[in-house]
This record gives structure tokens, sequence and C-alpha cells, in this order.
């Protein structure tokens, strides 16, 4: 079963006023998807992006947004870059692969001999 992660790339401490305690304590942080399996690891190109208030601890969403925080999120956002998406194969990914070329050249030599 492939396990999904968020993993941050980009947080930022923005000084804007929070929509529910007025605090101007605001952490953006930049997530990007990662898919791990046995056999891969995938990063994709899906980024998402979350608002948080370090003293309410809520998050907050688009529709709540001032003007304000749109102007610092797109700002932020132009800057952020994420990594490419990529798939890289695991150790038993190559084991397996190996161990199949080695058993479909060992029965077309079998067969080619006329033991099988």
């Amino acid at each position: 079963m492939a396990k999904e992660k968020q993993i941050a790339i980009k947080d930022a401490e923005i000084t804007n006023n929070c929509p529910e305690c007025f605090n101007q304590e605001l952490k953006l942080t930049f997530y990007q998807k990662h898919t791990y399996n046995a056999f891969f690891h995938r990063t994709t190109d899906k980024v998402t992006h979350e608002i948080k208030c370090k003293k309410c601890y809520s998050i907050i969403y688009p529709v709540n947004w001032t003007d304000d925080i749109e102007r610092v999120f797109e700002y932020y956002n132009k800057l952020v870059e994420p990594d490419k998406p990529q798939v890289r194969f695991t150790t038993l990914f190559y084991i397996l692969l190996v161990v199949v070329i080695g058993l479909v050249g060992t029965v077309i030599y079998l067969r080619m001999e006329g033991i099988i």
C-alpha cells in the first residue's frame, strides 16, 4: 500500500492580522505531495498551502483571507520552488528486475538447448 506524505518545502512567518484573534503571528507553509511504495518513491507536482495562527492555532482558509494576506500569499507563492516531479526506484525493485531478467534468460537458454 502506498503511503502519501506532505513534505514542507517552504515556511514563512508573516505579520498579518489573524481574522480570528487579531494576533500578528501567522505561519504560511507550502507542502509538496510525496508517495512512498515498496518499489518506488514518487515526487508529485502537487503543491498545497496552509496558513495557521501561532496564538489561537486556527487554520485560516482562503474564504477568511484579507487583502493583505492575499498579497503576502501571492508574493510567497511566486518564491516557492517545488522539487521536480520524479520517480526513484528502490533497491527491492532492482533486485526483482535482475531476478526476472535472469529467469527469462535461463528459460530462453534452456529452450534453445532443447532441454525444455
